[in-house]
C-alpha cells in the first residue's frame, strides 16, 4: 500500500494515498494497523474513496469494525475527504460521524489542512 509517513503537530501520521487498495473489512485494517505499527504512527489517514461504499452503509457493520480496530490498537482514524453523497443518503451515517467528531478516536476531516488544525488542539490520549 502506498503511504507516507509525515509529522503533523507533534505526531506521527502515516497518511495512506488515495490511489492505493480499497479497505473493505476487518482484515484490510488491521494490515493497515500493522504498516502503522511499524512506522510508530500515532494516526492514520485514509482518503475517503479508499473505503468502500458498503463502509458508508452502517448497517454492514464494516465502518464500526474497522473503527474499532483502531481504538483497539490506541491509532486515530481519520476519513479524509468528501462523503456528502454518502451523509446526504443516511441520516444514521451523519449521527455516526457528528458523534465520532466529538471524541478521540475517529475523526471524518475534509483535508489534511483540517487535520493539522484539529491535530494544533489535540491532547494524546
Amino acid at each position: 500500500m502506498p503511504e507516507t509517513l509525515s509529522i503533523i503537530n507533534g505526531f506521527r501520521v502515516l497518511i495512506c494515498e488515495s490511489d492505493g487498495e480499497v479497505i473493505q473489512n476487518e482484515r484490510s485494517a488491521v494490515d493497515l494497523i500493522g504498516e502503522a505499527f511499524g512506522e510508530q504512527a500515532e494516526v492514520v489517514v485514509i482518503p475517503a474513496e479508499r473505503l468502500g461504499d458498503d463502509f458508508f452503509r452502517l448497517r454492514t457493520r464494516i465502518a464500526g469494525d474497522i473503527a474499532q480496530k483502531f481504538v483497539t490498537y490506541q491509532l486515530l482514524l481519520v476519513v479524509v475527504g468528501d462523503i456528502s453523497r454518502h451523509t446526504a443518503e443516511s441520516s444514521a451515517l451523519q449521527d455516526f460521524v457528528t458523534e465520532t467528531n466529538q471524541g478521540d478516536h475517529v475523526w471524518f476531516l475534509p483535508d489534511v489542512d483540517a487535520l493539522d488544525e484539529r491535530l494544533a488542539r489535540h491532547h494524546r490520549v
